[in-house]
């Protein structure tokens, strides 16, 4: 293996043990010898055989590095962990559940070559996801989309490659949940870097799934009003200051006509509406006057 290679590949790990030898070993054959590669597995502290499984597949005499977690960090936390050895100018992320078309990966790579990443968008004729999922991110995606000013088919796909000294730069902000994903789109999109978004078909699981429907979409609204207001605030809050205005004129029509009389519940909501667009403003000129 070279000392720099061109692609680092990493596999996030917890509790798979019934599918990570078979992705590793997909990984090789669609891989190797045509595409100068490093492979990183991460255990993110499995109580499984996991572990074990990696220990073994791993040594000098293969392209597999393993990174070790003594206990579990998260799943963004593990791709960072893997980040900060890559070596690669691109970095590839798949995860480790048997999910997502392992035979893709040259094609996204290639793909990448022209842009700053590329994601495997789960919405291939093949892809499967679970009915509660879908409603979830039928919303989270078109707020996404208004945030980017773009429509963002996926916004957390696990399977995607980007430039390695661009995802450094948002290295201090990436979270170490699963909203990896969401922060690193988000952060690319509203800064303008070339991303393109690559259907790919999505099948069920091996094994119990980590994601927490509930926690886990409360987790994702916040990380992308988070990354919203620290990228495009003012995107984010237009709509809060529309509504306010909104409710402000019909208050203020009520009490005209109605009451004869200006109410403290119109004057707050006027209040409401100047201030909430002056925070908008005074976080835009920070946003464009800090150097990214």
């Amino acid at each position: 293996m070279s000392v720099s290679p061109e692609i680092s590949v990493i596999v996030p790990c917890l509790n798979e043990e019934g599918a990570v030898g078979e992705t590793l070993a997909a990984l090789s054959r669609v891989l190797d010898p045509s595409i100068d590669y490093e492979l990183i597995a991460v255990d993110d502290g499995s109580t499984d055989s996991t572990k074990m499984i990696l220990r073994d597949l791993a040594g000098d005499e293969t392209k597999l590095r393993l990174v070790e977690h003594d206990r579990n960090l998260g799943y963004g936390a593990a791709l960072k962990s893997g980040l900060r050895r890559a070596k690669g100018e691109f970095v590839a992320i798949i995860d480790a559940d048997g999910t997502y078309p392992v035979e893709r990966f040259p094609e996204l790579i290639e793909a990448c070559r022209g842009h700053d990443m590329v994601v495997g968008a789960r919405v291939g004729a093949g892809a499967s996801h679970p009915k509660l999922r879908v409603y979830a991110k039928f919303w989270l995606k078109r707020w996404v989309s208004w945030i980017a000013r773009e429509p963002v088919p996926d916004i957390n796909s696990g399977m995607r490659v980007f430039r390695r000294s661009v995802a450094e730069r948002y290295l201090g902000i990436l979270p170490d949940g699963f909203s990896f994903t969401i922060t690193i789109t988000l952060a690319m999109l509203t800064n303008f870097y070339s991303v393109r978004f690559e259907p790919i078909d999505y099948a069920p699981r091996v094994g119990q799934s980590k994601i927490r429907p509930i926690h886990d979409t409360l987790r994702f609204i916040s990380i992308i009003l988070r990354t919203g207001m620290y990228f495009a605030p003012l995107r984010v809050l237009t709509p809060v200051i529309g509504l306010l205005f909104a409710l402000f004129l019909l208050s203020f029509t009520y009490d005209v006509f109605v009451l004869e009389n200006l109410t403290d519940k119109t004057v707050l909501l006027f209040l409401s509406a100047i201030n909430t667009g002056m925070l908008g403003l005074l976080a835009d000129m920070i946003d464009k006057r800090t150097t990214r």
